[in-house]
C-alpha cells in the first residue's frame, strides 16, 4: 500500500512525507496523504470490480462545483496503477456549524436544485454506492424515476431474491403522484455520511450520485436516515416553494434509496420496501 500511495503522490508531482487511513464508507479504502505541497485525500478502488467509479465521481463533483452552491473538494486527479483505480481530491479541514449553518444549506440546497436541464437524466450511467444508476435521457419526471430509478432496483431485487406484486398497478398510481417539475440537479445520495462541516462552519458535500432528477429525491433521502435539522426543510421551502402534498410523497421518493439498501445489505430493509409499495396501490 505505500508503494502505491507513493506512486500516486510522485505521478502527480508531490513529495510524499506520510499518509494515514481515514473512514471511506463501504466499498472504497480512503487515505490521508501529508505532503511537502499540502495535504490531499486518495480514494483507492478495485478497478475490474468497479469500473469507471471514480471517473463519474469526478464528474459528478465537477457538476456540483459547477452549480456554484456547495463547498465541494477539488478533484486534483483521477487515475489507474495496476488494477487500483484512484481519485485524488483536495483536503478539507473539518470544524464546527456555524450558528447558520442549517440557514446556509437550506441556500446552498436551493440554488443547487435551480440548477435545471432540459431533459432529466445524464449523458452517463454512474453509481450510487457500489450499484450502477442509470441516467437515460427522459422528458418527464414520471418516465425517469420509474424507468431508471426503480426498475433497475426491482429487477436487481428479483435477482437476489426478492419478489414483488401488483408493480405495474403501482407504478400506474404513482404516475399520477410526482409532480410536473423541471429537472433539478441533485446531489443524488444525500444521506447525513455525504455532507461534512469546514473550518469556516460552512457545509461541503462530498461522494455524489448526480443526476437531474426530480428534487425531492434529495430532501427525501435527507429525512430517511435523519441528521439534518427541521430547518433546512422550511427555510428551504420559503427560498424555493415544493409543489403541495411535498411531504406525503417522501415516502415514493425514499423506496428507490430503500432498494439500493435492499441490494447492497439485503432483508432488513424489505418490510420498509413493501410497506411504501402497498401505500400506493
Amino acid at each position: 500500500m505505500k508503494q502505491l500511495l507513493q506512486h500516486i503522490a510522485s505521478q502527480n508531482k508531490f513529495q510524499l512525507i506520510e499518509s494515514k487511513s481515514l473512514s471511506g464508507g463501504d466499498i472504497n479504502d480512503v487515505f490521508l496523504l501529508k505532503c511537502q505541497e499540502g495535504s490531499f485525500v486518495v480514494k483507492l478502488n478495485d478497478a475490474l470490480k468497479f469500473p469507471r467509479i471514480f471517473e463519474v465521481e469526478a464528474k459528478g463533483l465537477q457538476l456540483l462545483k459547477q452549480s456554484e452552491s456547495f463547498k465541494i473538494p477539488n478533484v486534483i486527479a483521477e487515475g489507474l496503477f495496476q488494477n487500483t483505480s484512484y481519485l485524488l481530491l483536495e483536503y478539507v479541514s473539518l470544524g464546527n456549524k456555524s450558528n447558520i449553518f442549517w440557514e446556509s444549506f437550506a441556500e446552498k440546497l436551493a440554488k443547487l436544485h435551480k440548477t435545471s436541464s432540459e431533459q432529466f437524466g445524464l449523458d452517463h450511467t454512474n453509481y450510487i454506492g457500489s450499484l450502477p444508476q442509470k441516467n437515460e435521457y427522459l422528458s418527464t419526471a414520471t418516465e425517469f424515476y420509474i424507468s431508471q430509478r426503480l426498475e433497475p432496483q426491482f429487477k436487481m431485487a428479483s435477482d437476489n431474491g426478492f419478489h414483488f406484486k401488483n408493480l405495474e398497478e403501482f407504478y400506474k398510481n404513482i404516475s399520477g403522484e410526482i409532480p410536473s417539475e423541471p429537472p433539478s440537479l441533485i446531489h443524488g445520495d444525500l444521506w447525513n455520511g455525504n455532507y461534512m462541516v469546514s473550518e469556516n462552519g460552512k457545509p461541503v458535500l462530498i461522494d455524489p450520485a448526480v443526476a437531474f432528477a426530480p428534487r425531492e429525491m434529495d430532501l427525501a433521502m435527507m429525512k430517511l436516515f435523519g441528521g439534518f435539522s427541521e430547518e433546512v426543510f422550511s427555510n428551504y421551502n420559503a427560498i424555493f416553494p415544493l409543489t403541495n402534498g411535498w411531504k406525503d410523497r417522501v415516502p415514493l421518493w425514499q423506496l428507490y434509496y430503500l432498494l439500493v439498501h435492499l441490494n447492497l445489505f439485503g432483508s432488513g430493509y424489505l418490510q420498509q420496501v413493501k410497506g411504501i409499495i402497498k401505500r400506493f396501490l
